[in-house]
């Protein structure tokens, strides 16, 4: 059982334009296909750091960093997230049929990174199917 995380204190720094998506096949799994969190430092416009990480596309969750360095030093556009979403995924293959999720990933990375771009909300609602849902079963688009 996990009770506590600690994050450093420069995580705050992100804190006002973070986004976590998570792609499922049906509401009632909780494993993700695909997901991505992205974080963003955001300085007079320009992005002054990044963070991506992805989860659902192999062994293990990891940062794409050679993504991030894309963003250092840009104004947020959706160009520029298509471009890093790309180079967040340039060395992944395929492993037997779930080819699709890597096209599936380079659009979620790119999605998250624009709901980043556009603030933290005060309160996301609950996923649809979770305990925590309104209404079960609801759509909700974040």
């Amino acid at each position: 059982m996990i009770v506590a995380v600690r994050l450093p204190a420069e995580a705050a720094l992100l804190a006002a334009h973070s986004r976590y998506l998570k792609v499922r096949d049906r509401t009632s799994y909780a494993f993700a296909i695909v997901s991505a969190a992205a974080a963003l430092r955001i300085e007079a416009d320009v992005i002054a750091q990044a963070r991506i990480a992805m989860g659902g596309v192999a062994l293990k969750p990891w940062r794409a960093r050679a993504a991030e360095q894309i963003l250092i030093g840009a104004r947020a556009d959706t160009a520029l997230f298509q471009r890093a979403a790309k180079a967040a995924l340039a060395d992944a293959k395929p492993s037997g049929d779930n080819a699709f999720k890597i096209e599936l990933a380079r659009r979620v990375v790119a999605r998250a990174l624009a709901l980043a771009a556009a603030g933290t909300p005060e309160r996301m609602p609950a996923l649809p199917g979770s305990p925590f849902a309104g209404v079960s079963g609801a759509l909700t688009h974040a």
